[in-house]
């Protein structure tokens, strides 16, 4: 098992993520598990691999410790499996999706909304997630997908969406849009794994908006850090890679996860339904529109 992340500058990060990896070793005790950096943080990956292959290892599945699908798991991290894999010859790489969305991830972020906000106090509060923010549109909307499914059944006035770097609208803009939608209490939320320079930004303009804004109520949650959800995901993910199981996102469909307020519709049976533009009709083949999920 092989855990690539993308590094940071920030040596408690880069802590974070050697100790959740020593953590998931205890997890597969006859499983060898290493796990390194692109960039920016020892260990590097080509030094993790070499640790492993040297103690025997041909096979790999890495999982991108990586929340949503950007430039860093789509190109960055394949690129450096491939290098690695020329660099020792027979060996063989399968690679995992990243994490997020999922509905434990969900539960991380309402665990930490919790910690900063008492849940009578929902009403009445809008939460701003934070997310890295990419050149990657897919990537940003992937972080605008969480705040629809943290919003959704929670009792919360609304959840809006802002990004600390690359991409609109930074957090200032953010904190300033819930402000104009007429929002009187703000929590925070910011959608990342593990403390570093990023997040350390993230506090820093939120407290400089604040104390611009003394008639609003402004509270800052902590990040989602290394949880036992976490843990459960990343193996969730080898295990997939291993199997090469690559499957189309159910993680955050109704028939299959139960969401808040909408738990009786799991294991809900599908029904073809009619598309009077589709030819298929009148032939036989029925149009299973989310047919996938009628078997959960």
């Amino acid at each position: 098992m092989l855990i690539v992340g993308h590094g940071t500058r920030d040596e408690a990060g880069a802590e974070a993520f050697r100790q959740f990896v020593a953590g998931l070793s205890d997890r597969l005790p006859d499983t060898p598990v290493g796990g390194g950096f692109i960039e920016l943080s020892p260990p590097p990956l080509a030094d993790a691999v070499s640790e492993l292959v040297a103690a025997g290892a041909k096979r790999f599945a890495a999982v991108p410790l990586v929340l949503v699908s950007a430039g860093h798991a789509k190109g960055d991290i394949p690129a450096a499996l491939v290098r690695e894999r020329e660099r020792h010859p027979g060996t063989s790489f399968s690679y995992g999706r990243p994490l997020g969305p999922h509905p434990s991830l969900l539960t991380v972020l309402e665990r930490r909304l919790d910690e900063v906000l008492p849940r009578e106090e929902r009403a009445g509060t809008t939460v701003l997630l934070v997310g890295r923010g990419s050149t990657d549109p897919d990537a940003n909307a992937e972080v605008v997908k969480v705040a629809r499914l943290l919003w959704e059944g929670r009792g919360l006035d609304g959840v809006e969406t802002a990004f600390v770097s690359l991409a609109a609208p930074d957090v200032p803009s953010g904190l300033e849009r819930c402000r104009r939608l007429g929002a009187k209490r703000v929590v925070v939320l910011p959608y990342f794994l593990f403390t570093g320079i990023l997040p350390d930004r993230v506090e820093r303009q939120t407290a400089d908006w604040a104390a611009e804004h003394p008639e609003l109520d402004v509270r800052q949650a902590a990040v989602m850090g290394a949880t036992e959800e976490l843990a459960e995901l990343v193996l969730a993910r080898y295990h997939e890679a291993l199997a090469g199981d690559l499957r189309m996102n159910c993680d955050t469909c109704v028939y299959r996860i139960a969401m808040p307020g909408f738990e009786d519709r799991v294991g809900a049976a599908q029904r073809p339904h009619h598309h009077p533009d589709d030819p298929a009709h009148g032939h036989g083949h029925g149009h299973h529109h989310g047919s996938h999920s009628h078997v959960h």
